[in-house]
């Protein structure tokens, strides 16, 4: 079985990057490096941070907008628990949610789950696409959603239709450029159809 790796997000100045995900809570989710590749709009991804109570939602996005984070959508409660949306300093957009709808203690900056949202423009055939490099399926709805099995990752990885995922964080789906965002795993350098690029994970 395929292995998904790691998230590498890239950014003109991977110091303040790095700084900025270490102080959010981030940091030994992703890695950054230097990149001025070209981009404009949305880049396709967002990260999915589930957390276990409201409270926690508001310490996250309270730590990511002390680190100079922009609010994309602030947090509110709706029919599925509470959550908001939060644009990092290098532009990667940040979803911090919870199912639950009461805090039961102090409220703490503790991620239970991280996962990469693909933003794709046809689920069933980057699905396909992935399934035939070797990943494998852990949950599939149809052409709405789709999470792959990633045990060797501590970072979850799923796809979501591009227009659904902006529209979901709060930005329009128009965009172009580099994704600013490179995945590692096992299956050697490719390029899915949405031009995600994955290189070969270092050891």
């Amino acid at each position: 079985m395929t292995s998904f790796e790691s998230v590498i997000l890239e950014a003109p100045d991977p110091a303040a990057a790095d700084a900025f995900y270490e102080a959010f809570g981030l940091g030994p989710y992703v890695n950054v490096r230097a990149s001025d590749a070209p981009t404009t709009g949305f880049r396709g991804f967002a990260l999915s941070l589930v957390v276990s109570q409201p409270g926690n939602v508001d310490a996250l996005i309270g730590a990511a907008l002390d680190a100079g984070a922009t609010t994309l959508k602030p947090a509110t409660k709706g029919f599925w628990g509470y959550g908001g949306v939060v644009r990092a300093p290098d532009g990667t957009i940040c979803k911090i949610a919870t199912s639950n709808k009461k805090d039961t203690g102090p409220a703490v900056r503790h991620i239970e789950q991280v996962a990469l949202l693909l933003g794709v423009v046809d689920v069933k055939a980057s699905k396909r696409f992935y399934v035939d490099r070797g990943l494998a399926v852990a949950k599939s709805f149809g052409g709405k959603y789709v999470e792959f099995a990633t045990p060797s990752s501590t970072v979850t990885l799923a796809l979501y239709p591009r227009r659904a995922l902006a529209k979901d964080t709060g930005v329009s789906q128009e965009g172009s450029g580099s994704h600013r965002i490179v995945i590692g795993g096992d299956a050697g350098p490719f390029t899915d159809p949405d031009g995600f690029v994955w290189e070969a994970a270092s050891v």
